[in-house]
């Protein structure tokens, strides 16, 4: 049989985002392993067993040494790593949370990560998102699941500057979301993008 070739649904827009200049940068992260957890009660039992403290304060995340928590609700988290199989990371979160009436279910194929980068992110965000993204409200540390440019999306702020976010947006709305972004940060390039897809 043949070996079939992994292809990023993002791929035919990588040539317009390294053409973006430092004040936006836009990449695409590495597809990564993610988990979504349903825990009813969270604490040092959950905690030990999942080898990672799950954030409890709304709307934030932290690193877990491998990926990261994400904080969605008040009894769900998405998890990450960039070390394990999906199949792997959810055999492990599943024997941790079962025990403690809790459920994983691996959601790796649903989202598509991109990394925004540079001066002028926030700028290029506030064009669709509605959400005060100030370092002083959305600082690291920060997350929230909105809108940026009419597709859901849960946002991440990796630094206290506003300069370094991560996006998770479904695989669907992916193309959508990349040609947003890249229309969004026209006003601060002066290279033509193609737009050939």
């Amino acid at each position: 049989m043949a070996e079939l070739l992994r292809t990023h649904p993002l791929e035919a827009w990588r040539a317009d985002f390294e053409r973006l200049p430092g004040t936006v940068g836009i990449t695409v992260e590495p597809y990564v392993a993610v988990v979504d957890v349903r825990l009813g009660t969270v604490g040092a039992e959950a905690s030990a067993a999942l080898g990672v403290d799950l954030p409890t304060a709304p709307n934030t995340w932290v690193p877990t040494g491998t990926g990261r928590a994400v904080w969605l609700g008040p009894d769900e988290w998405l998890l990450t790593s960039t070390t394990e199989t999906p199949e792997e990371l959810e055999a492990r979160v599943r024997a941790a949370v079962l025990p403690l009436g809790g459920s994983a279910t691996d959601v790796s194929a649903q989202r598509i990560g991109l990394r925004l980068t540079g001066a002028r992110v926030r700028d290029v965000l506030a064009k669709g998102c509605s959400i005060d993204l100030h370092p002083r409200v959305f600082g690291r540390g920060s997350s929230a699941q909105t809108t940026l440019g009419q597709a859901g999306v849960v946002l991440l702020a990796l630094s206290d500057s506003a300069d370094d976010h991560v996006v998770l947006v479904r695989s669907s709305f992916a193309g959508y979301l990349a040609d947003w972004l890249l229309d969004a940060a026209l006003e601060f390039t002066s290279v033509p993008l193609t737009h050939d897809r």
